[in-house]
């Protein structure tokens, strides 16, 4: 017998509820919650109504018994609190709900074999699918390459290599369109503001910005490393003024580029007039810099697509291309101009 006040649970929804409000088949409602493009506009809308009708939720632990998947994808990363690596995060979990799977995601404090390893176990653990590594430091890859993790691997934001698969911007093109941007304006002595050279990304644009020169028939001579912050493009930026070498910087990302503005102004140097300055990574901030920064641009949205799309492409078995590339652009604003 019932105790007194006791309720029943309301028994959640399930497809076949979903499909009998609907009035489609179970198989039509599969397709949609699936994301399936074989269904029309309009019984799309229909089971999709249904759906919010109903509250039905997809029940992942029994389709995880079927498909043997977890639908869950491990993301390793470290520096996410630079705008790069977080954004590319950003941007492939988006991708990776719209495909339907989870994110699961180990933030290094430090990259080492061990700590890698470490982050590895632990996705193995959580049965993962695959990892997606968004670790754009030199040795990540080659410390992956010599474990046998038994899942798809698919570096994100920066270059792949024989063992481990890759889907990047690239980032020497970016460089070299920043330059030859600087070039077409008349300037000859263009400096580089780096990033640290145990990166991926910094290596490669530093390499950019010399081939372009190179090309020109100018020098490369002009390199200056910073650490990706406004405070070291401050610093850097305060002796260029006194340096007085150049009158145009390529600078390896815009929070460099934002200290950099800002050292110039102090020295009563004007942003063209004086120095032309093109940044990097194309931040939502740089269009209100004063003056508003010419940069190059990523699409950090794009980039975890292709992840996502490389990755469940090895998942349904296709081997496809090691390496995708994302096209950069050149974004002109208002900090380049013919040098004076």
């Amino acid at each position: 017998m019932a105790q007194p006040g006791y309720r029943p649970r309301r028994r959640l929804p399930r497809l076949e509820d979903v499909a009998g409000l609907a009035g489609v088949s179970h198989q039509t409602v599969s397709r949609v919650v699936n994301k399936h493009t074989n269904v029309s506009k309009e019984t799309r809308h229909k089971v999709e109504a249904a759906i919010a009708e109903l509250g039905y939720r997809r029940n992942t632990a029994a389709r995880s018994l079927v498909t043997r998947r977890s639908q869950t994808i491990g993301v390793l990363g470290s520096e996410l609190s630079q705008y790069g690596p977080a954004n590319t995060l950003l941007g492939v979990e988006r991708a990776a709900r719209d495909a339907g799977y989870f994110v699961s995601v180990a933030a290094l404090r430090e990259v080492t074999r061990d700590t890698i390893l470490d982050a590895v176990r632990h996705f193995l653990d959580q049965a993962v699918d695959g990892i997606v590594v968004i670790v754009p430091h030199l040795a990540t890859l080659a410390a992956l390459a010599e474990l046998a993790i038994g899942v798809p691997v698919v570096a994100v934001g920066s270059d792949g290599n024989d063992a481990v698969g890759g889907v990047r911007v690239d980032q020497r093109k970016g460089a070299e369109l920043a330059v030859r941007h600087l070039i077409a304006q008349g300037h000859r002595r263009i400096g580089h503001v780096a990033g640290p050279q145990d990166w991926i990304d910094a290596v490669a644009r530093s390499d950019g910005w010399r081939s372009a020169l190179e090309a020109a028939g100018l020098e490369a001579d002009l390199l200056v490393e910073g650490d990706w912050s406004a405070g070291s493009g401050y610093a850097i930026g305060r002796r260029l003024a006194a340096d007085r070498r150049a009158t145009a910087l390529f600078v390896g990302n815009d929070q460099m580029a934002l200290g950099i503005l800002r050292a110039l102004n102090e020295a009563g140097l004007e942003v063209p007039t004086d120095v032309s300055l093109v940044g990097f990574d194309d931040q939502p901030e740089s269009a209100y810099f004063s003056p508003p920064l010419t940069v190059v641009r990523q699409d950090f949205e794009e980039l975890g697509q292709r992840c996502m799309d490389m990755m469940l492409g090895v998942l349904g078995g296709a081997e496809g291309p090691r390496t995708l590339v994302v096209e950069p652009e050149l974004i002109l604003r208002s900090s380049t101009a013919p040098p004076c």
